[in-house]
């Protein structure tokens, strides 16, 4: 029997475990990487494991998220980053370079190498054939460190591509479709794994676009193979050295299958509030629109950028819409400044941004109250945008420009003979943004430079015998990370300071919950399915940590924020039977007894008393031998410092 490509990159890095799906494995990390929003934290915790060293192949920290300077805060950080990174040997792509996945596909990415980065869109480098993971910082720092990456080892779904997009068509449609049929829920344990015919018609660029929404899935990650485009691409980035070619055995078994016929496939927009509410244009109608953003690691490729560049050519933003556009990288800024496509923009009427995660997580661009926002964006979460009532819909690049030229939704079909746009033969390659690390020499040197609003982490403690606490916060489903610990230009700025920026945990859905959590001192969150689903973010663990949240129970966790949870020492529990959620309120008291003895033997079922109700509910705690040691020991970073002795 043959193996998937998944199964082969897997079993090629395997150092704990063994590859039977289900069961939990520990894997080698070749490369990290970190964005400045969860990067100093993820630093924080690799001081805190006394490494003086990292060990993997290499490990990059980008600047690109927290970007807008109206405070100290962000710049403090970025140079705390910078200085730790010039210490630990660590390369420093600067403001400006560029958004990290976009970045690390162009300068870094190597087929067959895994990655792990604290950022959920990490798996936009298996458009090269990397198996790459979104993981929490605390993962990224004890990979950093030399330790393995613990996954549960994953059903491979195949998604077999047939035929060739249509012209207009786009790589963000076919994503799109995948999460039409498959739902925000449908990867959650699994790698899509693209193959068949179709794939070679896809550009590296465009496969990015799709392995990068397939976070969205809530799939471990996504992978295409490494093929002739891919050679192609790497050479062009002065890089075709660390190609080699990677597939799939033709004799592979897979879990599930699903084909698309890419020539079947239509213009598509994820509607609010959800990246799965996906339907066609026509579906939804010639709909007037207020704002177009153009940009984020989704869809800010040079490709993408020269098709926008085409389409504007020669014409006017409509006077009702506010365009803006953010290239990827400074490669592609250059590179669109070069041939000229910057100036073809401009001169339509775009409001060009830095190159940088920008409105994609809120950092400015807000649209205007219940505004109607195209965005070639990966999230559509309601509040994201920085606007509470936006409505945002999630398009392809094509149909995000024609639309801004209508001033209403428009199908890019309607824009007559597309030209065939072409990757070029050589990339302009200026690495003078990304800095090297002091030589291990000279490392004693360097001095670490921390501001004022650098905290450090949350001080934990082992599992208590009992928890006999209140459940001081009851959502439902699809609770988002956007949910718990929300983005934007007031929030981000805080991501070193977890006192601080727990003042917001929680308040989209409750405004008071975190006064009443700390008077509480201890509580139980209770919660419905898919719960934590979104961006990597730790600090929706470390947050509701610092406010006393000893355990989370739900109906289903997303695969990172459950890992976050163990990581951060809070007990994940999910219902036995989920008609159980009804049962409980928020107020209700709340008793796991005895539950250290029952976790230490190994128990995955315990009873939950609601004391209020005096009912036993029972709860399901699968933990592993490792994840159980955790959890008993308050936490990944407590596990590790210990396991380091």
């Amino acid at each position: 029997m043959g193996l998937t490509l998944t199964e082969k990159i897997l079993k090629a890095h395997i150092v704990d475990g063994e590859l039977i799906k289900g069961t939990e494995i520990g894997l080698r990390i070749d490369q990290t990487l970190t964005q400045d929003a969860t990067g100093t934290m993820a630093y924080l915790e690799y001081e805190a494991m006394g490494v003086p060293r990292v060990k993997t192949e290499l490990s990059v920290a980008y600047i690109d998220h927290n970007t807008l300077q109206n405070g100290f805060e962000n710049a403090d950080d970025h140079r705390f980053i910078g200085s730790v990174t010039k210490k630990h040997g660590i390369r420093f792509s600067r403001p400006g370079n560029g958004i990290c996945h976009q970045v690390h596909l162009e300068r870094f990415g190597i087929p067959g190498k895994t990655l792990i980065g604290s950022d959920s869109h990490t798996p936009t480098g298996g458009g090269i054939g990397m198996l790459a993971m979104g993981a929490g910082g605390l993962d990224v720092a004890v990979a950093m460190g030399g330790g393995a990456y613990y996954i549960t080892c994953p059903k491979v779904v195949r998604v077999n591509l047939t035929g060739k997009l249509s012209p207009w068509v786009a790589a963000k449609d076919v994503i799109l479709e995948v999460l039409r049929r498959m739902s925000v829920k449908g990867g959650v344990g699994k790698v899509i794994e693209y193959c068949g015919e179709g794939v070679k018609t896809l550009s590296v660029p465009e496969r990015a676009t799709i392995t990068n929404m397939g976070a969205e899935l809530g799939a471990t990650t996504s992978i295409f193979p490494s093929d002739e485009v891919t050679r192609e691409f790497l050479t062009a980035q002065g890089r075709g050295e660390v190609w080699t070619p990677l597939a799939a055995d033709p004799d592979a078994v897979y879990d599930e299958e699903l084909t698309i016929d890419l020539s079947q496939l239509v213009p598509m927009a994820a509607c609010p509030h959800s990246p799965d509410n996906v339907k066609t244009v026509a579906e939804i109608g010639s709909m007037k629109i207020d704002q177009v953003c153009i940009g984020s690691c989704t869809n800010s490729s040079l490709l993408d950028m020269l098709k926008v560049a085409y389409i504007l050519k020669g014409k006017t933003v409509h006077p009702d819409v506010s365009l803006s556009i953010a290239p990827g990288s400074k490669q592609v800024l250059q590179m669109l400044a070069q041939n000229g496509a910057l100036a073809d923009m401009i001169a339509a009427g775009a409001r060009i941004l830095e190159s940088a995660c920008g409105p994609c997580i809120g950092m400015g661009q807000s649209p205007n109250s219940h505004g109607i926002s195209l965005r070639t964006f990966n999230r559509n979460f309601e509040g994201r945008s920085g606007t509470r009532d936006g409505q945002i819909y999630l398009v392809s690049p094509e149909l995000a420009a024609a639309s801004a030229l209508t001033g209403v939704l428009t199908d890019p079909r309607t824009l007559g003979e597309m030209p065939d746009f072409q990757l070029p033969k050589t990339f302009t390659v200026n690495d003078n943004m990304i800095e090297l690390p002091a030589p291990e020499s000279e490392m004693d040197k360097v001095e670490i430079l921390r501001g004022p609003n650098i905290k450090p982490f949350p001080q934990t403690s082992p599992l208590a015998d009992s928890i006999d606490v209140p459940c001081s916060l009851k959502v439902g489903d699809n609770i988002t990370t956007d949910h718990i610990m929300p983005a934007g230009a007031k929030i981000l700025p805080l991501r070193s300071n977890i006192p601080a920026i727990s003042e917001h945990c929680f308040t989209v859905c409750d405004p008071a919950f975190p006064t009443r959590a700390k008077e509480l001192g201890k509580s139980i969150i209770v919660g419905g399915a898919n719960y934590g689903q979104g961006s990597s973010r730790e600090h929706a663990a470390l947050a509701p940590l610092y406010l006393g949240v000893k355990a989370v129970l739900v109906k289903s966790f997303a695969r990172i924020h459950r890992a976050n949870l163990i990581n951060a020492g809070i007990l994940p529990l999910t219902f036995a039977n989920e008609a159980d959620y009804d049962k409980i309120d928020q107020g209700d008291e709340l008793e796991l007894a005895n539950v250290r003895k029952a976790i230490e033997a190994g128990e995955s079922q315990l009873t939950l008393r609601d004391k209020t109700k005096g009912i036993d509910i029972p709860v399901l705690c699968e933990l592993s031998g490792r994840t159980k040691d955790i959890v008993l020991a308050g936490g990944l970073l407590d596990y590790t410092r210990e396991a380091l002795k």
